[in-house]
């Protein structure tokens, strides 16, 4: 007779108990060029635990953006209550428009345990840690070299000479900030950085004080004793 025990079951996905989390807001930077949109498709694409903030914008609809999916269409009054009531979790104006993050849909999705993703650059993310610094992971993305980002920029085909260089010189202003982020990613391949990124997720994902059900779990556990 063989002096291994027999085998117990392996309790199945499904039968797995489900213990409450709370959501977090993965924010990328990184400067035009870098990949970070690239990272952002993909993680949206694999990752059905995570969806995309939709901000509200003063600008008119571009062809083909749906109020609601790409954004928010506002006028300006709107926009500047919703600033002083306190209710965008971060606001800035590009040229003659205005952005911001409604904080009521991010607050709600965090309670329900759901993952939102940003695509900010590093004063909106200031902005963010200000207003819920325990629930943001922030991810700053690197160009492997100054000549790829430059080459990133200009194989694009659809800006001028003189919107690449000031693309290039604000670069510059935004990487003198990778410091003030979590987590650094130097862009040298598409894959890996969708992995590393996918990484960081799980483990923020597995943070204790995330888990907060996880107490009620471990208490049962304990009282179930031995079987």
């Amino acid at each position: 007779m063989s002096s291994k025990e027999p085998a117990l079951p392996m309790a199945t996905l499904e039968n797995a108990p489900e213990i409450s989390r709370r959501g977090l807001m993965l924010v990328l930077s990184s400067p035009s060029g870098a990949g970070k949109t690239s990272i952002s498709r993909r993680l949206l694409q694999e990752d059905r635990r995570l969806t995309m903030s939709v901000s509200v914008t003063t600008r008119p609809p571009r062809p083909g953006e749906v109020d609601g999916r790409d954004y928010h269409f506002i006028d300006l009054p709107e926009f500047d209550a919703m600033v002083q009531a306190g209710e965008l979790l971060e606001h800035a104006r590009v040229f003659s428009n205005c952005y911001g993050t409604p904080r009521g849909p991010v607050e709600a999705a965090l309670a329900a345990g759901s993952d939102i993703l940003f695509d900010v650059d590093w004063q909106g993310t200031q902005q963010l840690n200000e207003k819920l610094p325990r629930d943001v992971v922030t991810v700053f993305i690197l160009p492997p070299a100054q000549a790829e980002l430059e080459r990133r920029l200009r194989s694009r085909a659809q800006d001028s000479e003189e919107v690449v260089i000031g693309r290039m010189k604000k670069a510059a202003d935004e990487m003198s900030h990778w410091s003030e982020y979590d987590y650094v990613i130097v862009n040298h391949d598409l894959d890996r950085s969708v992995a590393e990124v996918t990484a960081i997720l799980c483990a923020e994902r597995l943070k204790r004080e995330r888990q907060i059900g996880i107490g009620d779990f471990v208490r049962g556990l304990i009282a179930a004793g031995p079987a």
